[in-house]
């Protein structure tokens, strides 16, 4: 068994560069291992000497850039010129309150960006916490028996086995190959997949085809190899590659804030400049002029909208996670809520992913094996098993003069099948039987013929009784199967699988019931065809077996014995049908992608309510192989299309062709050849059962493989995008309130409504909480009944610029100069007169102006819950941050107010409650001015969808 670790330590942990040139078997000898693995004991030894097998990063921003970064977009570099102009001034004009200014912006600049890198470091931590969760395994030989293990386990010496979609764990060589081909462009960049060998074909050991290096992908095939080299020591390692994924990528998303910045910026600084001028041409006074162009910039700026964006994100994707959808990159949540086709996969996508055998047919004897794991029965079918008492089975011709038959009994008898249809089925099969559900690892289909074969023959005795020479693995072109094996008589016979239009059209001969051998000739092949149509009917995935015995170990392609079918059946998810209603009603396009026969696609498409159009567009992979463009996109306007007997590698046609016509495609898919297509959408979905390969091209992996996840994704998608509109139209009503008094100031000479000081009180203190909690808002009612964004719709559009600047913030600021002339007046100033800033009626009028903003604002934040449906509709209690983010902007204006350190720093003063009432009016005239442009737009009123639809 497993061999021990002997001499120097550092000779096994280290690769000498001769491994790929030395005899097989001095190579174990020098490694000390034999073909049955290591025990356990020495391999936790090895790890323990030669450390973890896992990569350090290297090319990742280190903490400090991260943090240093945050400080260089717009916003941040207005609010830092701004303090430097406010600190020149205070050096100018000492004793004006310059020097509180340039601190508190300073102040902002800091405290926003500190915000925002916690914000984005938090929700990096939580992206690698999602990645934690599917970390990589590995299939190790430790003393004979196979195991699996974390990829980071594994150690020098390991034999690992190899399989179609795996990601090499480590540097290793191999020892057992079958048609192994591998991708080696994470290394050598070569971009087509390599066949592997057993032989040194290359003195330079990353062209040499007996190795296999880390983290390069098994593309086809499967086989053994021993590690010699694992971590930092591999080839990878070695060339220090590895960067951060995440990096560099611009989501829509993210374009969509960098755009919103530009145009914020843009107008900042042009009424800036065009009000410096404006008031240096009517004052003369540059300082004075300067100091209220810093003013009107900071007025404009919404401070707290990068952070706040950052924890909307983060929020979501951890909600998305609970629903067993991992998104691997944080900005991709967004991406989804545009999705307006989602191609899917059928098989533990659509179905349960519990593939049992249900139906036989042997030769022309059309046995269809009623078995309890069928998912219905038609009333034909039920009709026939009542009047089969005597007989176990009956004919039954149907509609289309198609044959098939009814077994009554529901359990398989043994006698009735021949011994070496029960071969085939057990042994061209790479699935492996397990004790846990469902019975197997490995393909379903598989795994549901090892798990019928092994109910009628020990599959341990036959695989002993008939060992496995050669294999040629299924491949979708092909869609075949092949196995040679040595009988316990010494001859070779090859047993085949694969789809019944292939495997039948290379059997030239039929095994009958009596066991006897018929010739074939086109007529019966045919008639062999239509009759397996019958089981595809009833939804179940045909498959066809076929023998021959041969002398020579090679791939055949005819004269084979035709031995029968089996049908398969898969259950549709229950959730699966009212998922696929939620898409059409949201007006996405649900398109089902299987290798399955056109029958039974269209049969499980009618199961899970796809058809339910009563018009479904079936689409072959001949067809989409021959069809041209135009054709086909005219086929594709179709509300219900399901492609059928397609390959893995036509994915990428699909989603190019309907990418093509505008759509935004959400693919998913779990294989190798999946990979392209999942890279190429605009959004990836890979199945958390997957390969390697699809899970790391994938931009969201699915724990569950459930069709009805993706559908909750996109819901939360859409929500995302939503609430991002809510709190930039609740934050950008305040920039009024804030600018116009600046306005009131230079053309009025008014003495200033609201200082920098208080416009920054508001945007990153009563602002902050409330607009977050919006963020955390639940999606509307009817966000999966409208249709998907435009792809050209922005977060900022004009709507949502009248909104916030023409609607809600003249409300706001009304009130503010309601509440502010309502004390200057009672205070007996005259127009004209001009306060010095300690004057106590100065400062409370400043105050009732700043009360009254942050009242009208309580209710825009109520108001900005929802964009289309009545906020009352919501529940008061449904978003309980909400009332959190209220008490606080409460407890900062009594702050404000009453303390006197705060009236120190904020030179207000404290005020009568009933100035703070008059604001109240205002309040509910801005609720209720948005309640009717919702209600409005929900009667599709044309002026309002025009000009106010946000």
């Amino acid at each position: 068994m497993g061999k021990n670790l002997t001499g120097d330590n550092s000779k096994i942990c280290s690769p000498q560069g001769n491994e790929h040139s030395i005899q097989l078997s001095e190579f174990f000898q020098k490694l000390n291992v034999d073909e049955n693995g290591l025990s356990d004991q020495e391999a936790a030894n090895r790890l323990k000497e030669c450390g973890a097998n896992v990569l350090e990063e290297t090319g990742k921003e280190s903490i400090i850039n991260k943090y240093l970064r945050q400080f260089r977009n717009l916003f941040s570099i207005l609010l830092t010129v701004g303090s430097i102009l406010s600190f020149i001034g205070e050096y100018l004009d000492p004793g004006q309150g310059n020097l509180y200014i340039g601190i508190a912006l300073a102040g902002v600049v800091v405290i926003n960006g500190t915000f925002t890198f916690i914000q984005e470091y938090q929700a990096e931590k939580t992206m690698e916490s999602f990645r934690q969760l599917l970390p990589p395994h590995a299939r190790v030989l430790r003393e004979g028996t196979v195991k699996d293990i974390l990829a980071s386990e594994l150690v020098v010496g390991d034999v690992i086995l190899l399989e179609e979609g795996d990601k090499v764990p480590a540097d290793g060589r191999l020892v057992e190959i079958n048609t192994l081909k591998v991708d080696n462009s994470a290394i050598t960049g070569e971009s087509e997949p390599q066949l592997r060998s057993l032989e040194c074909t290359h003195p330079n050991m990353l062209e040499c085809r007996n190795m296999v290096f880390s983290g390069t992908l098994i593309q086809s095939g499967n086989g053994k190899a021993v590690i010699f080299a694992t971590g930092q020591n591999t080839q990878i390692g070695s060339l220090a590659t590895l960067t951060q994924q995440t990096s560099g990528v611009d989501t829509p998303i993210r374009r969509e804030i960098n755009y919103f910045i530009k145009v914020i910026s843009t107008i900042a600084i042009s009424l800036g400049i065009v009000f410096f001028m404006l008031a240096f041409l009517l004052q003369d006074i540059f300082l004075a002029s300067l100091i209220f162009a810093i003013g009107i910039i900071v007025a404009n700026v919404p401070e707290g909208l990068l952070p706040t964006v950052t924890l909307a994100l983060s929020l979501a994707s951890k909600r998305m996670a609970s629903r067993n959808a991992l998104i691997k990159q944080l900005e991709s949540v967004e991406t989804l809520g545009s999705t307006t086709v989602i191609c899917t996969d059928k098989t533990g996508t659509l179905t349960q992913n519990k593939m049992a055998v249900n139906s036989i047919m042997i030769g022309f004897e059309c046995l269809v094996l009623e078995n309890p794991t069928s998912t219905k029965k038609t009333t034909t079918e039920q009709g026939i098993i009542e009047s089969t008492n005597k007989e176990d089975v009956e004919k039954l011709v149907d509609s289309e003069a198609e044959e098939f038959c009814v077994l009554t009994k529901s359990v398989w008898d043994p006698e009735k099948l021949s011994s070496v249809f029960i071969r085939v089925a057990g042994l061209c099969n790479n699935a492996k039987l397990r004790e846990s559900a469902p019975g197997y690892t490995g393909d379903p289909t598989e795994g549901a013929l090892l798990v019928f074969a092994n109910g009628l023959e020990d599959i341990g005795n036959l695989k002993n009784d008939y060992p496995r020479l050669e294999e040629f693995p299924f491949d979708s072109l092909t869609k075949r199967m092949e196995v040679i094996c040595r009988t316990p008589e010494g001859k070779l016979e090859v047993y085949l699988k694969g789809a019944p239009e292939v495997v039948v059209k290379m059997c030239s001969s039929s095994l009958d019931s009596g066991g006897g051998i018929r010739n074939l000739d086109e007529t019966e092949q045919q008639e062999l065809l239509n009759r397996h149509l019958s089981l595809a009917k009833k939804g179940e995935r045909i498959i066809a077996l076929a023998y021959r015995q041969i002398e020579e170990l090679r791939e055949y392609t005819g004269d084979f014995i035709f031995l029968g079918f089996i049908g398969i059946v898969d259950p549709p998810r229950p959730e699966a049908r009212e998922a696929i209603a939620k898409c059409h009603t949201a007006g996405i396009k649900v398109v089902m992608i299987t290798g399955d026969h056109p029958v039974t696609a269209e049969s499980i498409a009618k199961d899970v309510g796809l058809a339910n159009s009563g018009n479904l567009e079936i689409i072959t992979g001949n067809e989409l192989a021959t069809l041209s463009r135009a054709d086909l996109a005219s086929r594709l306007k179709n509300p219900s299309i399901v492609f059928a007997r397609t390959s893995p590698v036509q994915k990428l046609k699909i989603v190019q062709l309907f990418q093509a016509e505008g759509e935004i495609v959400t693919m998913t898919g779990d294989g190798v050849n999946d990979a392209p297509a999942i890279k190429n959408a605009d959004m990836g979905v890979a199945m958390g059962s997957g390969t390697d390969v699809a899970r790391e091209a994938a931009d969201m992996v699915l724990l569950d493989d459930n069709f009805a996840t993706i559908v909750n994704a996109v819901e939360e998608g859409r929500t995302v995008f939503d609430n991002i509109k809510k709190f930039i139209v609740y934050i950008l009503a305040s920039n009024i309130p804030e600018i116009l008094p600046f306005i009131a100031f230079v053309l009025f000479a008014l003495p200033l409504p609201m200082p920098v000081q208080l416009i920054l009180a508001i945007d990153l203190g009563t602002d902050m909480l409330p607009a977050i909690a919006l963020g955390k808002e639940k999606g509307e009612g009817d966000i999966m009944k409208r249709p998907p964004r435009a792809r050209e719709e922005k977060l900022l559009t004009p709507p949502l610029l009248f909104t916030a600047y023409a609607v809600k913030g003249p409300v706001e600021a009304i009130a503010g100069f309601f509440c502010y002339f309502a004390v200057l007046f009672e205070g007996g100033w005259r127009f004209g007169e001009q306060l010095a800033n300690n004057n106590p009626l100065y400062m409370q009028s400043i105050t009732a102006f700043f009360s009254a903003v942050i009242i009208c604002q309580i209710a825009n934040v109520f108001a900005s819950r929802t964009r289309y449906q009545s906020v009352f509709s919501m529940g008061l209690f449904s978003n309980r941050t909400v009332l959190i983010g209220i008490a606080s902007e409460i407890l900062i204006l009594a702050f404000i107010i009453w303390n006197p350190s705060a009236n120190l720093i904020f030179n207000t003063s404290p005020l009568d409650l009933r100035y703070l009432l008059i604001a109240v009016p205002f309040a509910i005239l801005l609720l209720g001015i948005d309640e009717l442009r919702k209600y409005l737009l929900r009667r599709n009123v044309s002026w309002v969808t025009r000009y106010l639809k946000w």
